[in-house]
């Protein structure tokens, strides 16, 4: 490294500069990462919470008394208006017009995508479509389709930049029905490359029929969606990648419209308006009730709130800017590692500019020999290190096996192993494909990273130049 990295990184991003309240923000609300010394890099995974979130809410849960929202006592009135106020605040903060978007509550990202996927409308003939690097979450939606009969469609990726090419966009979508409900779903940011995809893929398919589902978990925390602008159908969030706290809330996000297509397949207490056992019917609630199953977390969702209020205070743009030098920085000194041999410490999976990605960097490691290094390794050895980072396929199986090259007869090879039909194990697949890698080690920046996470990152990567 240069005698003043600092310096070189400032004259590659100056941008980074216009960041620095961060800086002062980190030692007022996060100063256990310093105190702790943690180099904290798996905000994909994760966001961290300031002090001061836990403080208001401590406060208000002190200064209040909050009774279960299925009824109109004191206690459950003062419940409700908190649950109403977040859900309110959620719509406001993603500038989603009340009058076209509700905001339904859910445990968390994959429960949303749960409620789409058993109450769309499939059809035999109908489509789900979607690209090769979504979560698994999304793609487990392909279950319900199945079962309902409708026929489920990869997009795939390009190498090496794991993008999708428009013009194979246009042909798959072109190959919608017009007349059945056909569901795109794919992620506004990769949470394996950090690809972020076009949003304006959105309208493209509106045009043709499709109804759209945007996974925004991994975009959210460090970038602006505005669904004033873009209007995707359906929005599946995590508010704990956004802010750290509370666990246990997600959201899902739907326009109305598309909304009153679905079909839910059992109904639950809170979620109708009259039920009947003798009469053997019932009727659902009208809006986000009819959707969120049982009482929701009415002690927890006032925080998410506070949350929101927190990163607005803070400012998503100035998260944006610190994420996209700091993620800059960290491919240009990872990608230039080099052994002794000549060989590449690293192999970076995505891009390798910081425009149109998010904050992590997903890479594997390599000796001198070019062989890959155990990511289970790479992962002890780090955490000797304190420092945090992520390995797997970080629940993203399309994008890995394209990223590294595992082939479907590899993986069809696998599959089949006698003895193994009910069950795999990581060490089994491992096995099975020899001598490739079989998952990856993310590195990941978000709000209050700093230049002093990525170096240290920088000379644990050093460290094991040979």
């Amino acid at each position: 490294m240069p005698n003043n990295p600092y310096a070189d990184f400032i004259s590659r991003y100056p941008t980074y500069d216009r960041t620095h309240n961060l800086d002062d923000l980190r030692r007022r609300e996060y100063s256990r990462l310093d105190e702790l010394s943690h180099i904290y890099l798996d905000y994909t995974g994760g966001g961290l919470y300031a002090d001061s979130q836990l403080r208001q809410h401590h406060a208000l849960l002190t200064g209040g008394i909050f009774g279960n929202p299925h009824s109109l006592n004191p206690t459950s009135l003062a419940a409700t208006e908190l649950v109403e106020g977040a859900r309110q605040y959620v719509l406001k903060f993603f500038n989603a017009s009340p009058d076209e978007y509700v905001c339904i509550f859910t445990q968390n990202a994959s429960g949303a995508l749960k409620l789409v996927g058993e109450a769309y409308p499939f059809g035999k003939g109908c489509h789900y479509l979607l690209t090769f690097d979504n979560h698994n979450s999304v793609n487990g939606i392909r279950e319900f389709a199945r079962v309902k009969g409708a026929d489920v469609t990869y997009i795939p990726l390009m190498l090496p930049d794991l993008r999708v090419d428009d013009a194979m966009l246009d042909e798959y979508l072109d190959q919608g029905t017009g007349g059945c409900a056909d569901l795109f779903a794919y992620p506004a940011q990769s949470n394996f490359s950090s690809v972020q995809h076009p949003l304006d893929w959105i309208e493209k398919a509106h045009a043709r029929g499709w109804d759209v589902l945007l996974d925004a978990a991994a975009f959210a925390p460090s970038n602006r969606l505005d669904l004033g602008r873009v209007r995707p159908d359906f929005v599946p969030l995590s508010f704990y990648k956004m802010f750290g706290y509370p666990t246990g809330v997600g959201a899902l996000l739907a326009r109305k419209a598309a909304l009153g297509k679905l079909h839910r397949p059992w109904f639950a207490g809170g979620t109708i308006t009259v039920a009947s056992v003798q009469g053997d019917k019932y009727y659902l609630a009208d809006g986000p009730a009819a959707f969120e199953d049982g009482t929701v977390d009415y002690l927890n969702i006032p925080a998410v709130e506070i949350g929101l209020r927190h990163l607005e205070a803070v400012g998503i743009e100035t998260i944006h800017e610190r994420v996209r030098c700091l993620t800059g920085w960290l491919l240009d000194k990872l990608s230039a590692l080099r052994h002794s041999t000549g060989v590449p410490l690293v192999r970076v999976y995505g891009p390798l500019v910081a425009e149109m990605r998010g904050g992590a960097a997903t890479v594997n490691f390599f000796d001198k020999d070019g062989k890959p290094v155990d990511i289970r390794a790479i992962e002890k050895a780090a955490n000797g290190h304190n420092i945090s980072l992520r390995t797997g396929c970080f629940c993203n199986p399309g994008a890995g096996e394209i990223a590294l090259q595992i082939s479907k007869m590899e993986l069809a090879a696998c599959f089949s192993q006698p003895m193994k039909a009910q069950r795999l194990t990581y060490d089994d697949f491992r096995l099975c494909i020899d001598d490739k890698a079989s998952g990856a080690v993310r590195i990941s920046v978000g709000m209050v990273s700093n230049f002093d996470d990525v170096q240290a990152l920088l000379k644990f990567a050093e460290g094991l130049l040979g």
